[in-house]
Protein backbone atom coordinates (compact mmCIF):
# COMPACT_ATOMS: atom_id res chain seq x y z
CA UNK A 1 0.00 0.00 0.00
CA UNK A 2 1.05 3.49 -0.39
CA UNK A 3 0.25 6.57 0.70
CA UNK A 4 0.28 10.08 0.82
CA UNK A 5 1.59 12.53 -2.49
CA UNK A 6 4.80 12.52 -2.37
CA UNK A 7 7.26 11.53 -5.42
CA UNK A 8 10.69 12.86 -4.37
CA UNK A 9 13.47 10.42 -4.49
CA UNK A 10 14.92 9.03 -1.33
CA UNK A 11 15.53 6.06 0.57
CA UNK A 12 12.83 3.75 0.65
CA UNK A 13 11.18 3.13 4.03
CA UNK A 14 8.64 0.89 4.89
CA UNK A 15 6.42 -1.24 7.66
CA UNK A 16 6.27 -4.40 6.94
CA UNK A 17 4.00 -7.20 9.06
CA UNK A 18 6.24 -9.69 11.02
CA UNK A 19 8.07 -11.49 8.82
CA UNK A 20 7.18 -10.34 5.43
CA UNK A 21 9.34 -8.02 5.84
CA UNK A 22 12.41 -10.24 5.47
CA UNK A 23 10.45 -12.22 2.71
CA UNK A 24 9.75 -9.67 0.34
CA UNK A 25 13.10 -7.74 -0.12
CA UNK A 26 14.51 -10.60 -2.22
CA UNK A 27 11.92 -11.30 -4.28
CA UNK A 28 11.00 -7.53 -5.06
CA UNK A 29 14.52 -7.01 -5.82
CA UNK A 30 14.79 -4.08 -3.41
CA UNK A 31 16.50 -3.58 0.35
CA UNK A 32 13.98 -1.16 2.19
CA UNK A 33 14.99 0.79 5.20
CA UNK A 34 12.93 -0.86 7.95
CA UNK A 35 10.55 1.29 10.04
CA UNK A 36 9.32 -0.15 13.90
CA UNK A 37 6.17 0.73 14.90
CA UNK A 38 3.65 0.04 17.99
CA UNK A 39 1.00 -1.18 15.85
CA UNK A 40 -0.88 -0.03 12.37
CA UNK A 41 -2.46 3.13 13.16
CA UNK A 42 0.92 5.22 13.94
CA UNK A 43 2.10 2.90 10.76
CA UNK A 44 -0.69 3.99 8.64
CA UNK A 45 -0.52 7.98 9.76
CA UNK A 46 2.98 7.88 8.72
CA UNK A 47 1.97 6.47 5.63
CA UNK A 48 -0.67 8.80 4.66
CA UNK A 49 1.40 11.19 5.52
CA UNK A 50 4.33 10.34 3.27
CA UNK A 51 6.99 9.57 6.53
CA UNK A 52 7.00 6.41 5.03
CA UNK A 53 6.89 4.73 1.10
CA UNK A 54 4.95 1.86 2.08
CA UNK A 55 3.74 -0.85 4.29
CA UNK A 56 2.67 -4.54 4.05
CA UNK A 57 -0.46 -5.33 6.97
CA UNK A 58 -3.58 -7.11 6.96
CA UNK A 59 -6.22 -6.02 4.53
CA UNK A 60 -9.09 -5.63 7.23
CA UNK A 61 -6.74 -2.70 8.92
CA UNK A 62 -6.69 -0.82 6.08
CA UNK A 63 -9.52 -1.71 4.03
CA UNK A 64 -11.80 1.98 4.42
CA UNK A 65 -8.44 3.78 3.47
CA UNK A 66 -8.27 1.91 0.38
CA UNK A 67 -12.24 2.54 0.19
CA UNK A 68 -11.46 6.20 0.16
CA UNK A 69 -8.63 6.91 -2.16
CA UNK A 70 -6.32 7.75 0.90
CA UNK A 71 -3.71 4.69 0.04
CA UNK A 72 -3.52 2.88 -2.67
CA UNK A 73 -3.37 -0.77 -2.63
CA UNK A 74 -0.95 -2.73 -5.20
CA UNK A 75 -2.11 -6.29 -4.21
CA UNK A 76 -3.45 -8.84 -2.02
CA UNK A 77 -1.70 -11.89 -0.72
CA UNK A 78 -5.11 -13.61 -0.53
CA UNK A 79 -5.48 -16.30 -3.51
CA UNK A 80 -8.36 -14.75 -4.83
CA UNK A 81 -9.21 -10.84 -4.57
CA UNK A 82 -11.18 -9.50 -1.84
CA UNK A 83 -14.80 -8.63 -2.51
CA UNK A 84 -14.42 -5.28 -0.67
CA UNK A 85 -11.80 -4.28 -2.33
CA UNK A 86 -12.28 -6.04 -5.78
CA UNK A 87 -10.34 -4.12 -8.47
CA UNK A 88 -6.80 -4.90 -6.44
CA UNK A 89 -5.36 -7.43 -7.93
CA UNK A 90 -3.65 -11.03 -5.89
CA UNK A 91 -0.02 -11.34 -5.60
CA UNK A 92 -0.32 -14.08 -8.31
CA UNK A 93 -1.96 -11.62 -10.54
CA UNK A 94 0.25 -9.06 -9.77
CA UNK A 95 3.15 -11.54 -10.90
CA UNK A 96 4.64 -12.59 -7.71
CA UNK A 97 2.57 -15.70 -6.97
CA UNK A 98 5.04 -16.91 -4.18
CA UNK A 99 4.77 -13.89 -2.19
CA UNK A 100 2.07 -15.34 0.08
CA UNK A 101 2.06 -13.84 3.70
CA UNK A 102 -0.61 -14.33 5.61
CA UNK A 103 -2.38 -14.06 9.06
CA UNK A 104 -4.60 -16.12 11.29
CA UNK A 105 -5.83 -16.88 14.13
CA UNK A 106 -6.37 -19.56 16.74
CA UNK A 107 -8.17 -20.07 20.10
CA UNK A 108 -6.45 -21.69 22.74
CA UNK A 109 -7.01 -23.17 25.76
CA UNK A 110 -5.18 -24.33 28.71
CA UNK A 111 -3.01 -27.76 28.40
CA UNK A 112 -5.60 -30.53 30.26
CA UNK A 113 -8.79 -29.03 29.25
CA UNK A 114 -11.34 -31.81 29.81
CA UNK A 115 -12.25 -33.29 26.98
CA UNK A 116 -15.95 -32.38 27.40
CA UNK A 117 -15.57 -28.99 27.73
CA UNK A 118 -12.73 -28.97 24.87
CA UNK A 119 -15.83 -30.28 22.90
CA UNK A 120 -18.33 -27.63 23.85
CA UNK A 121 -15.96 -24.73 22.43
CA UNK A 122 -15.27 -26.71 19.02
CA UNK A 123 -19.13 -27.11 18.40
CA UNK A 124 -19.36 -23.22 19.56
CA UNK A 125 -16.54 -21.91 17.53
CA UNK A 126 -17.73 -23.72 14.84
CA UNK A 127 -21.54 -22.62 14.88
CA UNK A 128 -20.23 -18.95 15.33
CA UNK A 129 -18.01 -19.88 11.96
CA UNK A 130 -20.88 -20.81 10.65
CA UNK A 131 -23.06 -18.47 11.29
CA UNK A 132 -24.65 -16.37 8.07
CA UNK A 133 -23.97 -13.23 9.59
CA UNK A 134 -20.37 -13.63 10.92
CA UNK A 135 -19.38 -14.64 7.41
CA UNK A 136 -20.95 -11.55 5.94
CA UNK A 137 -18.95 -9.53 8.76
CA UNK A 138 -15.96 -11.44 7.63
CA UNK A 139 -16.38 -10.00 3.62
CA UNK A 140 -16.64 -6.82 4.90
CA UNK A 141 -13.44 -7.10 6.22
CA UNK A 142 -11.86 -8.92 3.36
CA UNK A 143 -11.33 -11.83 5.16
CA UNK A 144 -12.93 -15.41 5.39
CA UNK A 145 -13.72 -17.76 7.60
CA UNK A 146 -11.55 -21.19 7.78
CA UNK A 147 -13.46 -24.14 5.92
CA UNK A 148 -14.42 -27.07 8.15
CA UNK A 149 -11.97 -29.16 7.04
CA UNK A 150 -9.29 -26.43 8.44
CA UNK A 151 -10.77 -26.31 12.00
CA UNK A 152 -10.02 -27.83 15.38
CA UNK A 153 -6.88 -29.06 17.21
CA UNK A 154 -5.38 -31.18 14.58
CA UNK A 155 -5.91 -29.04 11.87
CA UNK A 156 -3.96 -25.91 13.84
CA UNK A 157 -0.78 -28.29 14.66
CA UNK A 158 -0.37 -28.93 10.90
CA UNK A 159 -0.93 -25.44 10.72
CA UNK A 160 1.92 -24.21 12.46
CA UNK A 161 4.16 -26.91 11.45
CA UNK A 162 3.92 -26.06 8.28
CA UNK A 163 4.50 -22.16 9.21
CA UNK A 164 7.18 -23.23 11.56
CA UNK A 165 8.61 -25.01 8.94
CA UNK A 166 8.27 -22.00 6.12
CA UNK A 167 8.89 -19.10 8.29
CA UNK A 168 12.19 -20.60 10.34
CA UNK A 169 14.37 -20.22 7.31
CA UNK A 170 13.12 -16.86 6.64
CA UNK A 171 13.88 -15.30 10.16
CA UNK A 172 17.13 -17.33 10.10
CA UNK A 173 17.95 -15.59 7.35
CA UNK A 174 17.07 -12.17 8.58
CA UNK A 175 18.70 -12.68 12.00
CA UNK A 176 22.11 -13.55 9.66
CA UNK A 177 21.70 -10.19 7.74
CA UNK A 178 20.83 -8.15 10.74
CA UNK A 179 23.99 -8.76 12.48
CA UNK A 180 26.36 -8.56 9.55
Amino acid sequence: MQGGDHHRPREIKDRPSACAAHDRPAQLGIKPGLVAYRGTGPALNDLVGGQIDFMIDQALNNIPQIQAGTIKAYAVTSPTRLPSIADVPTTSEAGMPEFTPNAWNAMVAPKGLPGNVKAKLIDALNTALDDPNVLQRYAELGSTAPQEAKRGPEALQKLVETEMARLTPILKAAMAADTK
